[in-house]
């Protein structure tokens, strides 16, 4: 077996933790690595022109971004001068023979996550073999390599490019003496910092408590069981005597009557989203759901294309609920555009579980806008994991208009790649506004048209009816006449019969 690390050297100017650890495994294996994934936007090329609106809930957000280790107080009198000490982390991954390029993306987007959760990464450990160590995920040696590693940095957490099985998880914390967690227990924190509504709140803490239940441990009283019989003072007497239930079975007993209250919750947010969206359809609204990659700039494209001023930051999954903006296309149709939860490979299926209510807007959508990072080295990686997804949750047979945002960032030998990934694909820039005309004709094109046609004079007193023919039908031809304004026009079947009194 052979591994892909060697032994932390001193680094006398400072380098990128991740590339460090990835230039240490291309002189190890020989094998020259395809790009540098950035999950995070470069700082230089963030929007900073104000077309996203005031973001005043971004500087909320990081005035009260939660560390994972509290502050350090010498005196009570240094409360106004403290610093947060954020959580030092070390990176951990596995991969077999051949599928080093995929790991490097995974690890670089590891670090993404773990710094939008409030972390610094100081190093990683990168190792190649067939399948991960059924007991410590590394294997004895490079776990005794990574302890070693964590007491000389001085890291405080661990954290798997993985889902950990409980087992591994306690193994490896034996062998490390500090806290080890998963990838998916990152992207969970991340979701329970950025949830602002009441449903989003109780969405994530569901995924959290489903990820949780299984790996509860046991420490000391947390074993022990219930007094049975009449012992001590606090005896119950007849009925309740035998073994007991220990501490951690009535913690599960808890969760799980947590966990089916808000199911509950959930459910009864359902009726008042139900109905905004039965109302839609009754004045016959299209909808477009944005969907695509976290950080691809799908806010930032909706805050483009309507002025939303939806909250807009260079972070991973920066924005969690729903946002629905009204739109109007160019012959005064009215449609609504939808900004969706973003994905991300291996999406933890509690979230997928959880969130479900909330990418139904994608599958009720008459159109899907499939929003995708240019710049990203593997975008055909993201195209899969947000259709995997929308097929989870019936979205599949939804007309999807692909866009590649970020168009300012690549050249054009890199546009005909993409090219050659969708042939009827668009690009666009939300930062310099390139091809957004464009887009939002293609967008109009792609709306169903109603399907009852009408010929009618309207007389000049229903102006309302002419109106809602501009607002929700689609019109062929106009011209005023004597007895009022005649209108050639493919309308829904309510407005048809609204209009049947003057049709010709």
């Amino acid at each position: 077996m052979t591994d892909t690390t060697t032994p932390l050297g001193t680094q006398e100017t400072p380098v990128d933790p991740v590339d460090r650890v990835l230039a240490r495994a291309d002189a190890r294996s020989g094998v020259r690595v395809f790009g540098a994934a950035q999950a995070l936007q470069d700082t230089a090329t963030v929007d900073r022109s104000g077309s996203d609106g005031d973001q005043w809930d971004r500087e909320d957000r990081a005035a009260l971004r939660r560390v994972g280790l509290s502050t350090e107080l010498e005196d009570v009198t240094e409360v106004e001068y403290r610093q947060l000490r954020l959580e030092n982390v070390i990176l951990v991954g596995v991969h077999p023979q051949g599928e080093q390029a995929d790991a490097e993306n995974s690890l670089r987007e590891l670090a993404a996550l773990a710094e939008t959760a409030g972390a610094v990464v100081l190093d990683g450990v990168l190792q190649r073999r067939p399948h991960p160590d059924p007991a410590t995920y590394l294997g004895r040696g490079k776990a005794q390599e990574l302890r070693d590693l964590v007491a000389a940095l001085g890291a405080d957490t661990v954290i798997a490019d993985t889902e950990l099985a409980p087992s591994q998880r306690r193994a490896l914390e034996d062998v490390v003496k500090v806290k080890v967690i998963d990838r998916t227990t990152v992207i969970l924190d991340i979701f329970s910092q950025h949830a602002k509504s009441r449903e989003g709140k109780a969405q994530v803490e569901l995924a959290q408590l489903e990820y949780l239940l299984p790996r509860l441990r046991g420490w000391g009283d947390s074993m022990s069981r219930q007094a049975g019989g009449q012992v001590g003072a606090g005896g119950a007497g007849m009925g309740s005597r035998g073994p007991g239930e220990t501490k951690i079975e009535l913690d599960r007993r808890r969760i799980r009557t947590r966990m089916a209250m808000l199911r509950r919750q959930i459910r009864d947010f359902a009726p008042a989203r139900d109905a905004k969206r039965a109302e839609r359809k009754r004045h016959t609204i299209p909808s477009v759901a944005i969907a695509g990659y976290t950080n691809a700039g799908k806010s930032s494209l909706l805050n483009r294309l309507t002025s939303a001023a939806v909250l807009v930051e260079n972070a991973l999954f920066a924005t969690l609920d729903a946002t629905v903006r009204r739109s109007a296309a160019a012959d005064g149709r009215v449609y609504t555009i939808t900004d969706t939860v973003g994905f991300v490979r291996n999406l933890p299926h509690q979230l997928v579980e959880a969130f479900r209510s909330t990418l139904e807007e994608v599958g009720d959508a008459d159109v899907v806008l499939h929003v995708v990072d240019a710049a990203h080295p593997d975008p055909a990686a993201q195209l899969q994991t947000v259709r995997d997804v929308m097929g989870d949750v019936g979205a599949r047979d939804v007309p999807e208009l692909v866009v590649f945002n970020k168009a300012d960032l690549v050249d054009d030998d890199t546009r005909l790649v993409l090219r050659g990934l969708e042939p009827t694909a668009l690009f666009a820039s939300s930062r310099s506004g390139e091809g957004i005309d464009e887009l939002r004709a293609a967008i109009e094109k792609a709306l169903p048209l109603p399907a009852i046609e009408v010929r009618a004079v309207v007389p000049y007193d229903r102006g309302d009816l002419v109106n809602a023919a501009h607002e929700s039908g689609h019109i062929v031809e106009q011209s005023h006449e004597a007895a009022g304004t005649a209108l050639h026009a493919f309308v829904s079947e309510r407005l048809a019969a609204e209009l049947a009194p003057f049709r010709v």
